[in-house]
């Protein structure tokens, strides 16, 4: 076999007196954003070294054709594939999804809520897709007017994630010739349904600016309402619960701005709620006459404050805040209020009377651990009845009909797993592994109850640890694939990610981002002094900032595993941040530090960024993915990282990089068959260095 090899040309540049050198730096072309667009513009060498790796990697899973067949018929006979999701009752219709055998993409229906039609599919996936005739199919909103006459939709086409917003009446089933197009995808409309609000994307594609388009007039004419002057903030638009405003929301990763304008006003004039302030999130939110404020200021893990409407300065605490306890945000009825909580990493349920104050715990289920959800089951809140769920990583997902007063419920929907599941097969555990400063990490997994703890079995071992995203402990039909074959999943809850409140996540980033890396590694080290496995018995599974995670570790502990999947991993994480141009870089700051302003962020960010600390010594079996038309991680990080791995290393070992040249996005191609295919080909790569070819 013949490994491709990329060319070399001397770069060097100096930052704060330190060279950085990269030969490989050729590849970050000026125009890439372009390439978004037009994959033409991509660089013919650049281009002859993917497809030729993409020909080694279809030649190394040629022994896996009938395992990989094997696993998509598997994985497909665990999901319901003719499905159909509880009713929403709106005002005048009832609202629904299915999803079919034969589609990919699924049906949106509503009917009239006296019976007097039929039911209507009203946006049909799979026959949207045909019309376009696009490869990729990613919908960003599907939104009826308030009228119920009118329905916009946003759809990307070539997974780069510019959104092109169109109009269609849904009387006659035609579209309009309104169309928009380079927007970020959301569409809220006005209580009137003459109008509807969207954020349109800049050169950069980061949406800072929020426009109001009137139906039947031109775009040109849309008005700006709103725009965001600094570069690091983006913005958008929603909808308050009462529907009495509308509310603008500005912020980067690490501080929010917000304001609001009446729902009825003509002449629209956002009122600022309060003054940004570095490191404080905030929301807000309005019911019966006061707005509601989530905020983390003075409470590190977020507490409730609301005032008045018109008494916007006048705050007081509603709920406060708890220790080690992250309060969540809050759903509304007449007289209650739904609000979720979490402490060491296990979420709960409450509901508040608003007349008494009196709050208690929503309890669902007698496991320990688990997810438990509430949502509202219609639009008028005159009601005490709303629907609630539970699932954990052995048991699928149960929705129960609960009235808040009775405590009765009823199990309106339950996840079925055609091909069957028995969750008294398994075992579900909650272990903690002591990280190189003395953190407590969480660790989930779920594992074959008949499995020996002796050492000898592999353990797939996944993570994200960034942007404050939560890892939960909750159920996946697919897992049982390999957890089936003897392999235990476990979710390390690592810092940076926010799975126990704003100080995990303040812990794991900017000059504390090393943490990230350890606590995997702590983790992993747990997993084999407790004989979950052997040293080299681990699989590292992840993507994006979870594939940074991956990429550090790798050259930190390369020896805890037999193999690693980095999923369009963000692998150069230096070039992108010295890349101002680039589309999420300016807000990124925030998470990792300026290296451009700060030699302190630069020397920090050089000392773990994956692609500039390769180095002589054996690393595990990759499977490395990315996509040309991927805006948030760009193909180039991906690309240029299996080029020096494979320059460097010391071993022997198989590492590939598969990069999908079709339309596809961050989360790949779209539709569900894909997604299933693309699954069991990493489930492949995971059995194949696992040595379980079953």
């Amino acid at each position: 076999m013949i490994i491709p090899k990329l060319k070399k040309i001397k770069s060097e540049k100096k930052y704060h007196d330190i060279l950085l050198e990269d030969e490989y730096a050729w590849v970050d072309q000026p125009n890439i954003l372009e390439v978004l667009k037009d994959a033409n513009k991509l660089d013919p060498a650049v281009k002859d070294f993917i497809n030729a790796n993409n020909k080694i990697t279809e030649k190394y899973f040629e022994d896996t054709k009938d395992l990989q067949k094997n696993l998509f018929t598997e994985i497909k006979s665990k999901i319901k594939l003719d499905d159909t999701s509880l009713k929403y009752k709106d005002r005048k219709y009832y609202y629904w999804t299915k999803t079919e055998a034969k589609g990919n993409y699924g049906k949106r229906i509503r009917q009239l809520i006296d019976g007097s039609k039929t039911e209507e599919v009203y946006f049909d996936g799979d026959l949207e897709k045909k019309n376009y005739g696009s490869e990729y199919f990613g919908v960003g909103s599907v939104s009826t007017s308030h009228c119920d006459n009118y329905m916009a939709y946003s759809l990307d086409l070539k997974g780069s994630e510019y959104y092109t917003i169109y109009l269609r009446d849904l009387r006659t089933g035609k579209n309009e010739n309104d169309t928009i197009e380079n927007t970020s995808g959301g569409i809220t409309w006005s209580l009137d349904s003459k109008s509807f609000f969207y954020s349109k994307l800049d050169k950069f594609h980061r949406p800072r600016q929020i426009f109001k388009h009137v139906l039947g007039t031109s775009i040109n004419e849309d008005k700006l309402i709103f725009e965001e002057k600094d570069e690091t903030f983006t913005c958008g638009i929603s909808l308050s619960s009462d529907e009495k405003y509308f509310i603008i929301s500005t912020s980067d990763h690490i501080t929010t701005e917000e304001y609001f304008f009446p729902s009825d006003a003509e002449d629209i004039k956002p009122k600022l709620f309060q003054t940004r302030k570095k490191d404080v999130r905030y929301s807000i939110d309005a019911w019966k006459g006061y707005f509601y404020v989530h905020t983390n200021e003075d409470a590190r893990d977020y507490k409730v404050l609301r005032c008045k409407t018109d008494q916007i300065q006048n705050l007081e605490v509603y709920i406060p805040a708890k220790k080690e306890t992250v309060i969540g945000g809050l759903d509304f009825l007449d007289e209650y209020i739904l609000r979720g909580e979490k402490s060491d990493a296990i979420p709960k349920l409450f509901v508040r009377n608003i007349k008494t104050n009196k709050e208690e715990e929503i309890k669902i289920s007698d496991e320990a651990i688990g997810v438990p959800g509430a949502s509202l089951m219609q639009r008028d809140t005159n009601t005490t009845k709303i629907r609630v769920s539970w699932e954990s990583m052995a048991t699928p997902g149960r929705v129960y009909e609960y009235d808040i007063v009775t405590k009765e419920k009823k199990l309106v929907k339950a996840t079925e797993i055609p091909s069957g599941h028995d969750p008294n097969k398994y075992i579900v555990e909650r272990i903690k592994a002591k990280s190189h400063d003395g953190r407590l990490i969480p660790i989930s997994l779920v594992r074959l109850k008949e499995a020996r703890q002796d050492g000898k079995s592999k353990v797939l071992l996944y993570a994200y640890g960034a942007y404050k995203h939560s890892v939960s402990p909750g159920f996946s039909a697919s897992r049982f694939c390999l957890i089936d074959r003897g392999i235990i999943f476990a979710i390390a809850h690592i810092r940076g990610g926010g799975d126990l409140g704003d100080i995990w996540h303040e812990e794991g980033k900017k000059k504390l981002k090393r943490n990230t890396f350890l606590d995997y590694i702590a983790c992993a080290n747990h997993l084999i002094d407790q004989q979950y496995t052997h040293k080299g018995g681990i699989c590292f599974y992840g993507g994006s900032a979870g594939g940074l995670t991956g990429g550090a570790v790798a050259n930190m502990a390369p020896d805890l595993f037999f193999s690693m999947l980095l999923l369009v991993p963000f692998v150069d994480t230096m070039t992108t941040m010295l890349n101002e141009k680039l589309p999420l870089t300016p807000a990124e700051w925030e998470l990792w530090g300026n290296p451009i302003k700060s030699k302190e962020y630069f020397e920090y960010i050089l000392s773990y960024a994956p692609y500039n600390n390769i180095d002589k010594k054996d690393y595990p079996a990759m499977l490395i993915t990315t996509s040309l038309f991927d805006n948030r991680v760009l193909y180039s990080e991906p690309v240029k990282y299996i080029a020096k791995l494979r320059e460097t290393k010391t071993d022997s070992n198989t590492q590939l990089l598969k990069c999908k040249m079709e339309a596809a996005g961050h989360g790949g191609m779209s539709g569900r068959d894909n997604a299933i295919k693309e699954l069991a080909e990493e489930y492949s790569f995971i059995l194949k260095t696992a040595k379980i070819l079953k």
